[in-house]
């Protein structure tokens, strides 16, 4: 997560934020929390629809994106009952994701192992299955203009 986001959800500037991590560096360590590169930040740009850059998208530097440990040592920098129920909350998200994750995992090893044992009559049930397993990409309306309306 970018530390702009946590600091919307802490509800504390950016800056106290960053300044509290930097105050306890020693609880931050690479794998916890870094600072996006010159190509990162070009990168994670040409990802908005829109090519503004990063003045105008109020960045005057790189993001710190933090892991989940990194989220989990801010609870202990931020004192406030603000940021103990927001850190909960992301810790639990963190949990569901990756039980998501696990369960997604089991499903498709245990299809798998269905389809070895059964012949190829079944084939495409597996695949509508597998199908149906993978996210899809959300139907777009056509953009239209009816005159007369």
């Amino acid at each position: 997560m970018f530390d702009f986001d946590l600091a919307a959800l802490y509800g504390v500037a950016t800056k106290a934020l960053i300044q509290a991590v930097k105050r306890n560096r020693e609880r931050f360590l690479a794998d916890f929390m870094f600072q996006l590169n010159k190509r990162e930040m070009e990168n994670w740009r040409s990802h908005f629809v829109t090519s503004n850059p990063a003045a105008k998208m109020g960045l005057r530097r790189p993001p710190y994106a933090f892991a989940e440990q990194g989220v989990a040592m801010l609870s202990s920098v931020l004192n406030s009952k603000r940021a103990i129920q927001v850190n909960v909350a992301i810790m639990r998200t963190f949990v569901r994701l990756r039980e998501m994750i696990i369960s997604n995992k089991e499903l498709a090893r245990r299809l798998d192992e269905l389809e070895k044992k059964y012949d190829k009559q079944f084939k495409l049930v597996f695949d509508a299955i597998r199908e149906l397993m993978e996210p899809s990409e959300p139907k777009k309306r056509p953009i239209e203009f009816l005159a007369g309306r």
